[in-house]
């Protein structure tokens, strides 16, 4: 893509303003989370690469900050009614966590391809959880059936200015410590995290380069800018399933926002995942998921089509079940020893 530099999105409810007054909300829950350099990651690039932690969040997802946005923005009467949402794990865990703080109900949709990990950590912050169907998509129309039913909130997973702008404080924490940063890689599904750190970034400095990486099974934003409008695709099993799920019909932010910003936007394959998940144990003693090792993927394996000097990218979180971690770094290890 390669666009020049553009404005920022005229949409209404979106603007850095927005991100600012949504991080005096965030930080009422929510830490800000290092930006670390990778030594072993920059000896590999010949560049200086930065990892934004955000799987050092409580619930080790950087998904909390969209959604105590959103929430400490409802009305009490709505807060007292209750929320629900609909994941493919870590929102819905987010909102749970959020919603146990604030003392309210919470219900999370979700299908049967949530990892374990993700269920059983949803369950242990108090959500009530329907599991219906066999996509997020299935999980979406019957949250909405919930919320005609039964009065409840829908917070949305990525589609909505509140929960954008919560996700923007993550790149205003990123353009203040390092503001010379060039380029940064960001793990892309629905666009929520996409759209809110590129605003800020881009408001920052319009220069930066912003890249959205997805993995190569089921990317539907991806495809959707190839199509010139939102596509639905069939879900399949992908260690990146934190980026599984449709963006919407009828979406109403994510799909502009990633089309105007995006300066590329690159897939990464299941096994370059696996590669980038085991450097992260191995290098850095981190388990992170495989959404969330998306842009560690893309930088090993030279997917950007330019060289930056100082380049960054976002550990979206870690919330992976055990056998799958353990199965990836067995085979890491197994591949470095050839």
């Amino acid at each position: 893509m390669n666009k020049a530099v553009r404005s920022i999105p005229k949409a209404e409810g979106l603007s850095l303003q927005k991100v600012y007054e949504a991080r005096k909300r965030v930080y009422q829950i929510v830490k800000p989370t290092p930006l670390l350099h990778s030594i072993p990651l920059s000896e590999c690039l010949s560049s200086s690469a930065y990892l934004k932690l955000e799987n050092y969040h409580e619930i080790g997802a950087f998904k909390v900050r969209g959604a105590t946005n959103k929430i400490l923005s409802l009305p009490k009467e709505k807060r007292e009614r209750g929320v629900a949402t609909f994941s493919t794990g870590n929102h819905g865990l987010a909102v749970a966590y959020v919603a146990k703080k604030m003392g309210i109900q919470a219900t999370v949709c979700i299908s049967p391809r949530v990892p374990k990990a993700k269920v059983d950590a949803i369950r242990r912050a108090g959500a009530h959880i329907e599991i219906v169907g066999n996509s997020q998509d299935d999980a979406e129309k019957h949250c909405y059936e919930l919320e005609e039913k039964r009065g409840l909130t829908v917070i949305k997973p990525f589609d909505d200015a509140e929960v954008i702008s919560g996700q923007g404080t993550i790149g205003l924490e990123m353009a203040e410590e390092k503001p010379d940063l060039e380029a940064v890689v960001i793990p892309l599904s629905g666009g929520g995290l996409f759209a809110g750190v590129a605003l800020a970034l881009k408001s920052y400095n319009p220069s930066i380069q912003v890249i959205g990486v997805s993995m190569e099974r089921s990317p539907v934003m991806y495809e959707s800018i190839k199509a010139g409008k939102p596509v639905v695709l069939e879900e399949q099993e992908t260690l990146a399933d934190s980026l599984l799920g449709g963006i919407g019909l009828k979406n109403d932010y994510t799909f502009e926002c990633v089309k105007q910003y995006a300066d590329d936007l690159i897939l990464v394959s299941e096994e370059e995942i696996a590669e980038a998940m085991g450097f992260m144990a191995d290098e850095h003693r981190m388990i992170v998921e495989g959404a969330a090792a998306t842009g560690v993927a893309a930088l090993l394996n030279k997917k950007l089509t330019s060289q930056f000097s100082e380049v960054g990218t976002i550990i979206t979180g870690n919330n992976v079940d055990l056998s799958v971690i353990s199965k990836v770094i067995r085979d890491y290890e197994l591949q470095r020893q050839k």
